[in-house]
Parts: C-alpha cells; sequence; structure tokens
C-alpha cells in the first residue's frame, strides 16, 4: 500500500480544490444570476431550469462529457509520467471549464447580475461548499489510488471528477439553502426595525398595486406629488418586503411628507404581508389580468391578493375603472377611476382631459399611448385624495418623463426606439403595438413574449403572434415562449419571411444592424430576466 497521508499529495489536493472550486463559481455565474432574478427561491429557479427548451443542463452535459474522455486520453498520453499522469489529466478540467465560462458570456445576461451584499454571501458559501466536495472527491480517489496501487486507476483516478459538472447546479441550491440560515432571520430583522421606523414617523403612504403598470403609476405619481410634497419612492421595481425596507432604512423619513410604496405579489398574503410594514394611508389599483397566474393558479387568487390592500388602507383608495367592480365588496372608502376622458394619442404624446372635484382641464403628457392617460389619471385622482389641488396636478403632468424601459422613446440615428423592455403583461403589450401603429415608416418588433401566464401562457403567446401580424419585421428572442408566438404569427396569416427568431437580445441587436434604416421604429417588447 502506498503512502497516502503525505505533504505533497495534501498540497495537491488543496490546490486541486480550490481551482476546480473557483472555475465552478464562475462557470454557475448566470445560474447564479438566474438564482438572483428568482428571488433566491430554489423552486423558482429550479421551475426555470427544468423547464421544456432550457438547454443550461443539456450544456453541463456536453461539459461533463468533454472533461472525462479529455481527462481520460491526458491520463493514458502521459503514462510514462507516473503518478503525475493524473496531475497532467485536470488539465482537461481546467480548458473546458475555462471554454464554457468564455462561451457562457457570451449569452449575455438580460438581468445582469446585481453584486449585492447577499449575492456575495452566497458565492463565498458556494465557493467552500464546492471547495469542500472536490477536496473530498479527490482525496477519496486518492486513498483509493493507495489502496488497490494499481497503475491504470493510478493515472485515471481523476477522470471521475468529470461527473462534477452535473453536480454543480445541486451544489449551488445547497449553498443558497445554507446561506438562508444566516439571510431569512437577517432580513427578518431588516424588515422589523422599517416597520418600527414607518411606526414611530407621521409621513403619508400611499401604495400602488396591480397585476400591471405598478412601476408606471408610482413614478407619475411621484412627478406629480413632488409639484407640492418631498417624495421618498421605493426604487426601481422594488415591490417586496425587502425592497420597501431598503427604501426606509436608507431614508431619514423626517426629510419627507409622503412615501409611495409599490407593492407586489406572486401569491395570496404578499400584499398583506406588505401593508403590515407600512398600512398605506391611500391605496391605489391599477388594473387586473392574468398576469402571474402561474402563480396564483386562478384569478380569483389574485383578486383576493390585490384586495388584501383595501383592507390595510386607513383612508380611501383609487381603483381603475375596469377593475373597480371586481372590489366592489370590500368595506374600504374607495373611487372608481373616472375622472379621464377625451383622449387623443399622437406620436409626440397624448392629450385628454383631467376632472376632480367637478373642475375640468385640458392637458397634455410626452408619454405615449392612451394607457398613458389612464395610468395619470390614476396617479392624479391619488395625489388629489391626499390634498393636491386641480391647478397643482395639471401644472406637474407636462413635466412628467419617460419611465424608464417604459415605452420609452429614444432616437438614434434617425431611427426610432420604443424601449418597452420592462413590459411583461397582456394588455401592456396591447397597448405597445397601437403606439407603434402611430408611427410612420417601417415598424419593427422584437419580443421574447410573456411570462407568468401559467396555463394561459400558450394561448396568451399564441394571441401575440397574431397581433404582430402586419408589422415589417419580427423578431423573436428566447427558445422558450417563442415557439407559441411563432405559431400564431403564422396561422395568423403572418409573412414567413419577416419573422426569424435569435437565441439572444445581442443577436437580435446584431441581426437589426443589418437591417434597420432611418425613419425606422423599433419596439423592444418585454426584455425578459433570464428566469424566463
Amino acid at each position: 500500500m502506498g503512502i497516502f497521508i503525505s505533504v505533497p499529495k495534501t498540497v495537491e489536493c488543496v490546490v486541486a480544490a480550490l481551482v476546480l472550486a473557483a472555475l465552478s463559481c464562475a462557470v454557475l455565474y448566470k445560474q447564479t444570476g438566474v438564482l438572483q432574478s428568482s428571488g433566491y427561491s430554489g423552486k423558482k429557479y429550479f421551475a426555470w431550469f427544468a423547464k421544456r427548451g432550457n438547454l443550461s443542463f443539456q450544456r453541463l452535459i456536453f461539459l461533463a462529457m468533454m472533461c472525462t474522455v479529455t481527462s481520460a486520453l491526458i491520463g493514458l498520453c502521459f503514462s510514462f509520467a507516473g503518478q503525475w499522469a493524473a496531475v497532467a489529466s485536470l488539465s482537461a478540467y481546467l480548458l473546458f471549464f475555462t471554454l464554457y465560462i468564455v462561451a457562457d458570456r457570451k449569452l449575455a445576461l438580460r438581468s445582469a447580475v446585481t453584486p449585492t451584499p447577499r449575492l456575495k454571501r452566497l458565492y463565498a458559501v458556494t465557493f467552500l461548499v464546492l471547495a469542500i466536495v472536490f477536496y473530498l472527491f479527490i482525496t477519496l480517489v486518492n486513498f483509493a489510488d493507495c489502496v488497490w496501487e494499481n497503475k491504470f486507476f493510478s493515472y485515471l483516478r481523476y477522470v471521475p471528477l468529470g461527473v462534477m459538472p452535473l453536480l454543480l447546479v445541486p451544489l449551488m441550491l445547497a449553498a443558497n439553502a445554507l446561506a438562508k440560515i444566516y439571510e431569512v432571520p437577517h432580513n427578518k430583522k431588516f424588515i422589523r426595525n422599517a416597520k418600527r421606523k414607518l411606526a414611530a414617523s407621521d409621513i403619508k403612504v400611499i401604495a400602488v398595486t396591480g397585476s400591471y403598470g405598478k412601476t408606471t403609476v408610482k413614478n407619475i405619481l411621484n412627478s406629480i406629488l413632488s409639484e407640492k410634497y418631498r417624495v421618498l419612492t421605493t426604487p426601481r421595481s422594488h415591490n417586496t418586503p425587502i425592497g420597501i425596507a431598503l427604501a426606509v432604512n436608507n431614508a431619514e423619513l423626517e426629510s419627507y411628507d409622503v412615501f409611495v410604496a409599490e407593492m407586489g405579489a406572486r401569491h395570496v398574503g404578499d400584499i398583506a404581508e406588505l401593508c403590515e410594514i407600512c398600512p398605506p394611508d391611500v391605496s391605489l389599483i391599477t388594473g387586473l389580468c392574468g398576469q402571474h397566474l402561474e402563480t396564483f393558479l386562478s384569478f380569483q387568487n389574485i383578486v383576493k391578493a390585490k384586495g388584501e390592500i383595501l383592507s390595510a388602507t386607513r383612508e380611501s383608495a383609487v381603483i381603475a375603472d375596469d377593475a373597480f367592480d371586481a372590489f366592489a365588496d370590500y368595506p374600504c372608502p374607495k373611487s372608481r377611476c373616472d375622472c379621464v376622458s377625451d383622449i387623443t394619442a399622437a406620436r409626440d404624446g397624448t392629450e385628454f382631459t383631467l376632472t376632480l372635484g367637478g373642475k375640468s382641464r385640458r392637458v397634455k403628457t410626452k408619454l405615449l399611448g392612451e394607457h398613458s392617460a389612464y395610468n395619470i389619471a390614476l396617479a392624479a385622482q391619488g395625489a388629489f385624495a391626499l390634498g393636491m389641488t386641480l391647478d397643482e396636478i395639471c401644472s406637474a403632468i407636462p413635466k412628467i418623463d419617460y419611465i424608464e424601459h417604459r415605452l420609452q422613446l429614444i432616437e438614434s440615428n434617425g431611427v426610432n426606439i420604443l424601449d418597452d423592455g420592462y413590459n411583461s403583461n397582456v394588455k401592456g403589450a396591447r397597448a405597445a403595438l397601437g403606439v407603434l401603429k402611430l408611427f410612420d415608416g417601417r415598424k419593427i418588433v422584437v419580443t421574447p413574449g410573456l411570462v407568468e401566464l401559467g396555463v394561459l401562457e400558450e394561448d396568451e403567446n399564441a394571441a401575440l403572434g397574431r397581433e404582430l401580424v402586419g408589422f415589417d419585421k419580427v423578431i423573436l428572442v428566447g427558445d422558450t415562449l417563442v415557439k407559441f408566438v411563432e405559431k400564431g404569427y403564422l396561422d395568423g396569416g403572418g409573412n414567413a419571411e419577416a419573422i426569424s427568431v435569435s437565441t439572444t437580445l445581442a443577436a437580435a441587436q446584431e441581426k437589426l444592424k443589418g437591417y434597420v434604416r432611418k425613419g425606422d421604429t423599433v419596439l423592444f417588447l418585454n426584455d425578459l430576466p433570464d428566469v424566463y
């Protein structure tokens, strides 16, 4: 029996384990980004990973095969080097892990990894888990080598490491579960601090929820309220307990008069949890549709979840006109948003009549689409409930700027770009296509389809495909939902030569470079996170 415990063997095991763990963390870069987009939910991540058409697992299988075969070949080729043949065979892992990393980076994340403290902690735990597993694996095969004293096995003892690419995702999820031992109580404490801070403050809270348009209405509301008040809002699309707690804990509340909180939900009870943190004085419901039906399971659950905000509202609520009847039985003082009329939508903005407190004014906004008038009206009625006058509100409306990635018009080298990348709902998609039709010249749509629609996903994406018929060019992005969109487009009489599929947004943009010309308008409809 050979000598198993020795300094050279120990160094070999430790160095190999650390290098392979570091390479594996880089291999998992995109997967970690998807896990982050999933809210660190292992269940949601795995649903994406196992989704039909997702090639992530197949790519890891290919990586495992290449590592295994090449490691074996190198081990045999270097058999003249004795024990060092196995060490040489590790170069196969170095080579193919590196090639995988380079190739994976070219598949650009649609929702880039954000290096938050939590993500950094997850990476540290993942590295530790991988290093331990690699070390145990390498130590085990070295022990077996010493016990068996078989030259052939000695040359090939690191070939079984080829199975490791198949274990990377389970090990990442295990690391995520371990990290939650710290993250969950840490987050609860952070949320409790925000709740106490709000309870001790005199700040007015106005909350915004709905199946769609939450971030847009929140930003519009911020613009209007800022005409009179000092306003704090939840940043970007942050609408979870942590998102709200971050906004509160990072602010000096005495420096603000109003806190505008966006509230999102994917399950019954989510809105109630948010309202426990910051009970709204005034609440707004933007509308209802089948968005997030994948997790709500039924439309009744969507109504129930959004209605939780009414149960917690202390003063009054304003509800979008087409959603008002769904909440008729809730006892909260509420009003229907019916203060907008005579809407005229054009490519340079939208005009409409706003009526509040029995008085009417004609106003214009640079925001595009008839739906923008309804969004502004909802925010205006909410601001009116907080004490703003019609004059103050109408003075603020022309100052409302484009909402980033929400039908944001950008002109570049004579080409009109409609950036609607953060729009992923059925009604918003139809509104965006309506805006595109307002423009002259050729009209191009780039989209990956619509998500989180559960049993409606196939039908709604096919319907979207039919609505794309007539546009000059359609570029579908991705490999999951696009087949439904493409089928709907072709079944609806679309031109097969006008539609194409690109695997990534970057590839679609490259395709556009050789097609667009001055006067064209390109609509980027829904730039999905990789979790979809």
